[in-house]
């Protein structure tokens, strides 16, 4: 992609370089006029970052390449080792979070559904170089270490938007990050057991928010009405299926809904043999039995939505999974060389950058024009890998949404030509977010 190509994807998200000028004064990343504009090395930053690594050379390179001005990997290096690049960048980051292209297709979704957002999070883990292993932390035994660190990601499934991201150690796993989430009235946030906890499930409560959680193993249920403690996997046993209201075992007796169904004796086998896995100890009699249901944990009442509904809705999951798989697949995010922390998180965020482009900017909105002229159903891991591969595509792309008038034009259907799923008689994934947003 040219420098003057990403200077115009920023001012179709209504940032231009007078601004980022501003920005890097503010942070203390440009303290005065220089020949390097603050524009330049972002251009830079975030062109080599999905490249894989990122050298100081790269950078200077690039630069030199698409402004003709000479610079030193020496001059980048002393830019690029301080706090004020990456404060500079986080910034950048909230403003391309926050901006919007037009969607009036996602709008009209909005209006169709009760929720204000559905939120998805969850984590997924990067490996890093051992010279990081006391700032991150990892895994360590008497032969080798392994140093990582933990991406967390919140994605808005009704705006196509994502909320935040954060770079945390290895060792703050899931349960430590679930209370930082920031919940409004009207949000329904979808989560993985790893999350879970009572105090959570309450917290939804207070603020007027609904949540869905995977079923955790060691959770107590009492009865409504006697307050004794329920035995889930008996209940099951009778019932095959179980849609219940159940009270926690806190001190405020906090009310949750129970939703459990059978799965087939082959996904059951396949979650055993996970178990039996992944588990430091051998998992017991009970634990794997009750691998043969779906088990979910709702504050949605039974009037506001059926079993079916809650199953979907928690499938829904699976587009922040699909999302780590772009990064990972197509965005090089394997690659992370022996780098400091300050160099780490320059390079994290100017990737953050570049997915929220091809995802929030293109994928979301060329999604809802290829399926009403086209009736085709966009794949964001094809939609990744396409603007990856070819970048100048980027901004031909962007001007297109941009300037669309009920007409679809050359690149959106070239888009829909190599992107899109093939034919099946199943739903895809994006089939099922627009009839569950329908339903809710």
């Amino acid at each position: 992609m040219k420098k003057d190509d990403f200077l115009s994807l920023l001012k179709a998200m209504n940032i231009d370089s007078n601004q980022i000028e501003k920005i890097a004064l503010a942070c203390g990343f440009l303290i005065r006029k220089s020949l390097v504009a603050p524009c330049d090395i972002l251009y830079a930053i975030c062109c080599q970052s999905t490249q894989g690594t990122v050298s100081f050379n790269d950078l200077a390179a690039k630069i030199d390449a698409e402004s003709a001005v000479s610079v030193s990997r020496q001059a980048i290096g002393k830019k690029m080792n301080k706090q004020s690049c990456i404060d500079f960048l986080k910034k950048i980051l909230s403003l391309v979070i926050m901006s919007k292209i037009d969607k009036e297709a996602i709008g009209s979704l909005r209006q169709g559904c009760k929720y204000k957002r559905i939120l998805v999070q969850d984590s997924t883990i990067v490996g890093l170089p051992i010279r990081l292993f006391d700032v991150f932390s990892g895994v360590s035994n008497a032969h080798v270490s392994v140093c990582n660190a933990r991406i967390q990601c919140v994605y808005d499934l009704i705006s196509e938007s994502f909320i935040c991201f954060t770079i945390d150690p290895y060792s703050k796993n899931d349960l430590k990050a679930a209370p930082e989430l920031c919940l409004e009235q009207g949000d329904l946030v979808i989560r993985d057991r790893g999350y879970l906890t009572c105090n959570e499930i309450e917290r939804h409560l207070e603020l007027g928010a609904d949540c869905i959680f995977r079923h955790k193993h060691d959770m107590v249920f009492l009865d409504v009405q006697t307050d004794e403690k329920i035995d889930l996997l008996a209940s099951l046993k009778t019932n095959k299926q179980l849609d219940l209201m159940v009270t926690l075992n806190d001190k405020n007796r906090t009310m949750v809904r129970i939703v459990a169904f059978p799965v087939s004796e082959e996904i059951a086998n396949i979650r055993r043999m996970k178990a039996k896995k992944e588990k430091k100890k051998e998992p017991s009699k009970a634990y794997l039995e009750l691998l043969s249901w779906s088990i979910f944990i709702t504050t949605i009442t039974l009037q506001e939505a059926d079993y079916d509904f809650i199953f979907k809705a928690y499938s829904l999951r699976w587009r922040i999974e699909i999302i780590f798989k772009s990064w990972k697949s197509n965005m090089e995010f394997s690659k992370i060389h022996n780098v400091s922390k300050t160099q780490l998180s320059i390079i994290l965020f100017a990737r953050f950058i570049m997915i929220i482009i091809c995802i929030q900017y293109i994928f979301s909105p060329a999604r809802m024009i290829i399926i009403k002229h086209l009736e085709k159903f966009l794949s964001m891991l094809k939609v990744v890998r396409y603007l990856i591969k070819n970048p100048t595509k980027i901004i031909s792309i962007v001007k297109e949404l941009s300037n669309y008038k009920e007409k679809i034009n050359y690149h959106l259907c070239a888009l829909a030509k190599y992107c899109t799923y093939e034919k099946r008689y199943r739903k895809n994934f994006e089939q099922e977010i627009d009839y569950i947003l329908t339903l809710g």
